[in-house]
């Protein structure tokens, strides 16, 4: 299917909070409770519209070990967007934001839209980190903030897709280079066509695009 966009996430956090859960509800809506461990980097995708436009999202999802860090650092590069995750009911994966955070800000454009994701939302008896913790971390480090449960489906919908929202206004906006495929952004043969037709509104909606 054509697409007017493709937007590049990366989803990163520590280790079993959830990160490839959230990115199966995403793409597949579905809940895998037993998962093994992310090794080095799993990917998804799937088309979403936003202001009447396609947009494809191109999901890089992340290992959450030490040892994988410098393979995880290389996928900020190139990345429009990134889902901060932590686990409500673990305390230490909300103390290490900060350290996600800087590597974050350290290996991407200064431009890229970050979404910190409070998973496991279902598990409140569990709850070790309140909600208006997370929101004021967000509002410190100017985020996005949502908890979501991907076992509930939850807000992960909202979640990856606000974030999107966020890039295509930045578009709008002029702040990102549209032309550098190096901020994770890249335009789609939707895009292209419809431009070549001065703003028809057939422009591109036959194009052939390579399957999603």
């Amino acid at each position: 299917m054509a697409y007017a966009y493709l937007f590049k996430y990366i989803i990163i956090g520590d280790t079993g909070v959830g990160k490839s859960c959230l990115l199966l509800q995403f793409t597949d809506k579905r809940f895998q409770p037993v998962h093994d461990l992310t090794i080095g980097v799993e990917f998804g995708a799937r088309m979403i519209t936003i202001d009447g436009k396609q947009i494809k999202l191109q999901i890089w999802d992340t290992a959450g070990q030490e040892s994988f860090r410098s393979i995880t650092r290389s996928y900020y590069r190139g990345a429009a967007g990134a889902l901060l995750v932590y686990d409500i009911t673990r305390r230490d994966t909300f103390n290490h934001l900060t350290t996600w955070l800087e590597d974050a800000r350290q290996h991407s454009n200064s431009n890229m839209v970050i979404m910190l994701i409070g998973n496991k939302s279902d598990l409140e008896s569990r709850r070790e980190v309140k909600k208006e913790e997370g929101e004021a971390f967000a509002r410190e480090h100017g985020l996005i903030f949502m908890e979501t449960s991907a076992k509930t489906a939850s807000n992960v919908e909202k979640a990856f897709i606000n974030t999107a929202k966020e890039i295509y206004e930045k578009i709008q906006e002029g702040v990102f280079d549209i032309n550098n495929e190096a901020n994770g952004i890249k335009i789609g043969p939707q895009h292209a066509a419809t431009n070549a037709s001065h703003g028809s509104n057939q422009g591109g909606q036959q194009a052939g695009g390579g399957c999603c």
